[in-house]
Order: structure tokens, then sequence, then C-alpha cells
């Protein structure tokens, strides 16, 4: 071989280490147009990725607290209508207690010193003070219209004047409203 190959093959030999080195560089640094857009898109990913997170989180927390809200205002509600229906049983319970004291009261022979119709009067007109202050109201019935929202018929009779007829003639048993809520409808004889 001639002296002026061998230089030439040496020199491509010292060449190629520097060559290969060069693209080595040359892929590992990323392309100036595309590889700026490859990370902007990560980055938008991730952002919309996190913000889903974020809006899938916030939306169970105000689910989880409209339900508590609700849970809390459900119980205290619950709470109220219970001590309502807790007196309206004792209440109810009472009703033909006062019932017999009116009838023991309209059937006492009155002395004008009989000491046993005071006292029944004076412990009627408490237990009635009592039940009126938890919200007892009677129905009023004696010549009223009758409705049967707040009345309950017993018997017809022939109405002794045409203005009666239609009208409440006798109260049998008392109607009473706790609240304004009926707790007993009035039994009453309707003129016909």
């Amino acid at each position: 071989m001639s002296k002026h190959k061998k230089e030439k093959i040496d020199t491509e030999e010292q060449n190629k280490p520097e060559l290969q080195a060069e693209t080595q560089d040359d892929a590992s640094q990323p392309e100036t147009s595309g590889g700026q857009e490859q990370p902007q898109e990560d980055l938008t990913k991730q952002i919309e990725t996190l913000q889903n997170n974020f809006n899938e989180a916030n939306d169970k927390y105000l689910r989880l607290f409209s339900e508590f809200d609700n849970y809390r205002k459900r119980t205290l509600k619950e709470k109220i209508e219970l001590s309502k229906t807790a007196s309206a049983d004792i209440i109810k319970a009472l009703l033909p207690i006062v019932d017999d004291f009116e009838r023991a009261i309209n059937n006492f022979p009155e002395n004008e010193n009989n000491g046993h119709l005071e006292g029944i009067r004076l412990i009627y007109n408490n237990l009635k003070r009592m039940l009126e202050q938890q919200g007892l109201e009677e129905i009023k019935a004696l010549g009223e219209t009758f409705d049967t929202d707040f009345h309950e018929a017993v018997t017809h009779i022939p109405a002794p004047e045409e203005q009666l007829k239609g009208k409440v003639l006798e109260v049998i048993k008392k109607g009473y409203s706790l609240q304004g809520k009926i707790i007993r409808f009035a039994q009453v004889i309707v003129g016909s």
C-alpha cells in the first residue's frame, strides 16, 4: 500500500470517533421545533388532569357538606316532631279525664256551701289552664254549622226550627285541637 493511502485510512479512523460522538450528541438533543411542543402538551395534559381531579374532589366535598346539612336539619325537625307527638299522646290521654271532670261538675248538686264542688272546679280549672298552655283549644260546636273538618255527626234529628237545619244542636263529646291540628273531633247531633 502506498503511503498516501495509509495516511488516508488513519485519518478516517481518527475521525470516526468524532463522527460517532456528534451523532450521539445530535440524538440526545431534542429538535427545536418539535421538542418544545411535546413538553407543553404534557404540561397542558397534567393541568387538565389536575383540574379534573380538583373539580371531582370539590364536587364530592360540596355533596357531602350538603348531605350533612340536610341530615342535621332532618334530625332537628324529627326531634321537634317527636316532642310534639309525645305531648299530643299525653294530652289525648288526659282528655277523658277532662270529660269526667265536666260531667262531675254538671251532675254535682249545687248547694251554697259545697266545698267538694269548689275543690273539683279548682282542679278542673288548673288542669284546663295547663292544657291550654300546651296549645290545646276546644273546638266550638254548639250552634255552629256542621263541618266535617271539625265535627263528627253521631246522629241527625229533625230541627225544631228552619234556621237550625244543618247546625249542631247538641254536643255529645267536645272536640279539641292541639296547636291547630285536630286531635279529637267533636261528636255532635245535627239538625236536619
